[in-house]
């Protein structure tokens, strides 16, 4: 079963790599952009054949190793049976 994880930074806790895109853009043109926040996607294949399993299985693994919960976010989501 195939999972995707989202992990973004929380709300309020500085974020130098969106601030960095958001300038850039800026500089080649592209008015009107306001606040950039940049996280990452991790797709999973899971052995799982339950999707809600597989996404417990893929919350404790980002709550574990693939997000920082203390200054991150993350949503689980079940891409395929």
């Amino acid at each position: 079963m195939k999972v995707r994880v989202t992990v973004m930074p929380k709300a309020g806790v500085l974020d130098p790599q969106g601030k960095a895109i958001g300038q850039a853009l800026g500089s080649l043109g592209f008015a009107g952009v306001g606040e950039v926040r940049a996280g990452k996607v991790i797709e999973l294949e899971l052995a799982e054949t339950d999707p809600a399993s597989a996404q417990a299985a893929a919350e404790e693994m980002a709550r574990r190793l693939l997000a920082n919960t203390v200054i991150e976010s993350f949503r689980v989501e079940v891409l395929a049976p």
